[in-house]
């Protein structure tokens, strides 16, 4: 078995990797060639150094590497791990993971990260022996909702640009990979300010408008509530970005976050549970 880079395959190659190796996977993400570059491109991940698994010229394995600073340190981040079926069990995922902390050390990489599908035991395990550990339980949580509030609401809001946010004193950098910033480019942000003009909270998110030119949804990246506010003020937040009903989905929660208990008392639904592990290359 030969293990290249991504940017040494062919596209279909690498679809096929992407594909085969996540076959029968608990959440579905079958791509194709669109979708994948677009995901590539949109995570900030690159080519030359993620690793695709070639047996007897099969692609049978692929890891997705991106880099990025986070509070002065430098990160990876493992965007997808598959290995086709009739390869599982077999030691492909062991050479991909050493392959890609060999890479990572190579970049001087001073945090690994990744997010793990909470079901998948088998997985858990094999990160865990190569020095990986959960720190925390994350949500993707997803439903119809809509707020009571109506203006005025006592809150004042600043529209800003995602990448305008790092700016800020109180933007919270440590966040799993896909509710950074930097994932949310084609989005929004805002700040939220009390009547005393102090600081209470802000948010990144993207709004999905249909083809008649309505809101459809609205993704949230980052929602945070700093201590002058409470529960009582996420509608107040909701309502400056839309008092209509509309379909909120969060992506990758904690579920120490007030926003998420908010919402689930709010009937929506918990979709994927997933645990968020860090190695500590250092």
């Amino acid at each position: 078995m030969d293990i290249k880079k991504l940017n040494e395959c062919t596209l279909d190659e690498v679809l096929v990797a992407w594909n085969n190796g996540f076959e029968g996977y608990i959440v579905q993400i079958n791509l194709n060639a669109e979708a994948f570059l677009t995901r590539l491109v949109g995570e900030g991940l690159s080519p030359s150094h993620s690793i695709v698994a070639i047996d007897d010229n099969n692609p049978v394995g692929i890891v997705l590497n991106g880099f990025r600073n986070m509070n002065g340190k430098k990160i990876a981040w493992n965007g997808g791990t598959g290995v086709s079926t009739n390869y599982r069990g077999k030691g492909v995922s062991r050479a991909l993971m050493e392959e890609t902390l060999e890479i990572y050390k190579q970049e001087n990489v001073e945090m690994a990260t990744l997010e793990v599908i909470k079901e998948n035991e088998r997985a858990i395990k094999l990160y865990e022996k190569f020095g990986y550990e959960i720190c925390d339980h994350l949500l993707f949580i997803a439903g119809e909702y809509k707020t009571e509030i109506s203006r005025p609401l006592g809150v004042k809001e600043v529209l800003l640009r995602p990448e305008q946010l790092p700016s800020f004193s109180f933007y919270k950098e440590d966040v799993p990979w896909q509710c950074s910033w930097q994932s949310a480019k084609q989005g929004e942000a805002k700040v939220f300010y009390n009547a005393v003009e102090e600081p209470i909270g802000y948010a990144v998110y993207r709004r999905i408008w249909d083809g008649n030119n309505q809101l459809e949804r609205i993704i949230f990246y980052q929602l945070e509530l700093f201590d002058k506010a409470n529960k009582g003020d996420i509608p107040k937040l909701i309502a400056t970005i839309t008092e209509e009903k509309v379909n909120i989905t969060l992506i990758n929660f904690s579920t120490s976050n007030p926003v998420s208990n908010y919402f689930i008392e709010q009937g929506l639904k918990v979709t994927t549970e997933q645990y968020l592990m860090r190695k500590n290359m250092n």
